[in-house]
């Protein structure tokens, strides 16, 4: 059985204040905004349904355990929701668990509005964690890939205390661009030395 190293008891507390602070940071952005808002895989926990109370809160979730609005499989066609309808999406720690980021990403995209905001988190400096399965981890680099097709606002960055380039976390905010089909060669990064 594997045990919980000091250093994630020390860095979960910064992880989770990492992601509060984005939320509430772009609720403030966005609080002249209104419409529907999803949260992916809240479970019990929700800052967002706290702080977002400008739009018309929606939860999904791959099990229903924690009842949520909507149940399915982010990385497939949920047909219970109609395209474009969501005017925010919150996915935060959820991208890492799924089987296929990119079909999850393509979903994400086609029930968001066009010009709707995408807030996206995950770890990349961080044990493996439940709930299973934890698939992935994603850099800067692995994001702008991902997100191609959104106009990306914000990467935020949580630095690994003493080692710098090895991020803890990442948050993104994205706009949905419905008009954009980006190739790889029209991907740009940001130099690392």
């Amino acid at each position: 059985m594997a045990t919980v190293s000091q250093f994630d008891i020390d860095i979960s507390p910064l992880i989770r204040n990492h992601i509060d602070q984005f939320i509430i940071g772009t609720q403030l952005k966005l609080n002249e905004f209104s419409g529907n808002l999803l949260e992916l895989g809240p479970q019990t926990r929700s800052l967002a349904r706290e702080k977002f109370t400008n739009f018309k809160y929606h939860s999904f979730d791959i099990v229903d355990t924690y009842s949520p609005d909507f149940v399915g499989d982010i990385t497939k066609h949920n047909a219970s929701i109609p395209d474009h309808f969501f005017d925010c999406i919150l996915c935060m720690d959820v991208l890492e668990h799924v089987l296929n980021p990119f079909e999850a990403i393509g979903e994400l995209r086609r029930i968001l509005k066009e010009g709707g905001y995408l807030l996206l988190s995950s770890p990349l400096n961080l044990r493996i964690h439940g709930p299973i399965p934890d698939c992935w981890r994603f850099t800067e680099h692995g994001y702008k890939s991902l997100l191609r097709d959104f106009d990306i606002v914000e990467i935020d960055i949580l630095e690994t205390p003493g080692r710098d380039l090895f991020p803890l976390h990442y948050n993104v905010l994205a706009k949905n661009n419905l008009s954009k089909n980006a190739k790889d060669s029209d991907l740009n990064f940001r130099f690392i030395t």
